[in-house]
């Protein structure tokens, strides 16, 4: 990935709260920041369980299919 664009992603990022920054003279460290990613985690949880159940049912289908 080219500089810009991963400059570009990380100003992305800590605009959204998910890093946070800090300066030490010439050098900027990133800090993932977990809290707003577990709220995000918490959101999706419920569709997570619903695809990972969708998911297995469409397993059994296909190996049902392979059976036949």
């Amino acid at each position: 990935m080219a500089r810009p664009s991963f400059s570009e992603q990380l100003r992305v990022l800590r605009e959204a709260g998910l890093v946070s920054e800090r300066k030490d003279g010439r050098q900027r460290f990133y800090r993932l920041e977990a809290v707003p990613l577990a709220e995000v985690q918490d959101w999706l949880s419920p569709y997570e369980r619903f695809w990972r159940e969708r998911m297995a049912e469409l397993g059994k289908v296909l190996d049902r299919m392979e059976d036949e």
